[in-house]
């Protein structure tokens, strides 16, 4: 996807205008259907600037969102807590806190500050003690949020904690983490078998 050139005008790389009968270039974008949020990016949609201008007129950000969600979405500090490459539980050193495990950021901002200091000491040691897994299983244990200490009984016991957080049957019918559980037990099934676990 290019740079925008000017005013959220993108190149369209031969990409036509979705808007049913146009021929125009789709330079522009607007939100698809999937939002953006805790599974990733989402979907965008490619219009002409006379389309996206009809699309931004009649659009409704808070569609589908019950009154809870609308006063949530409409909270001075939402979205602060969504998870991106720079926050992921680990950050790349072992035992660092989770936004999300915070209610106030600066809370959250000061523990991880706290932490890194605390761990950087021991982060050769815990670069080395990472060689024992294939890149692989790292990955999977970032995503199940386990340390290279980890051991058999500890991510069994990490497995249970987040099947429970993610699973519909579990935490009350909630199936907005279902791309996340998918990718716990994509993790786990690596690591169960994995050599550094024998």
């Amino acid at each position: 996807m290019g740079e925008a050139r000017f005013h959220g005008r993108y190149d369209s790389h031969g990409r036509a205008c979705e808007a049913p009968g146009c021929q125009e270039e789709g330079e522009f974008r607007a939100p698809g259907e999937r939002r953006h949020g805790f599974d990733g990016p989402g979907e965008w949609r490619w219009f002409c600037l006379d389309h996206v201008r009809d699309f931004n007129a009649g659009y409704n950000f808070f569609a589908g969102m019950d009154s809870e969600e609308i006063i949530a979405a409409q909270s001075p500090v939402a979205g602060w807590q969504t998870e991106v490459r720079a926050f992921r539980p680990t950050a790349g050193i072992d035992g660092l806190p989770r936004w999300s495990d915070f209610t106030d950021p600066l809370d959250a901002i000061g523990a991880r500050a706290n932490q890194i200091r605390r761990t950087a000491a021991g982060s050769v040691a815990a670069r080395e003690e990472f060689v024992r897994f294939t890149p692989r299983e790292r990955d999977a244990l970032t995503v199940m949020g386990l340390g290279a200490k980890a051991d058999r009984h500890g991510l069994r016991r990490r497995y249970s904690e987040l099947v429970r957080q993610y699973h519909p049957d579990r935490n009350g019918g909630d199936r907005r983490h279902e791309a996340r559980l998918q990718q716990v037990v994509e993790a786990y099934q690596l690591l169960r078998k994995a050599a550094a676990f024998a």
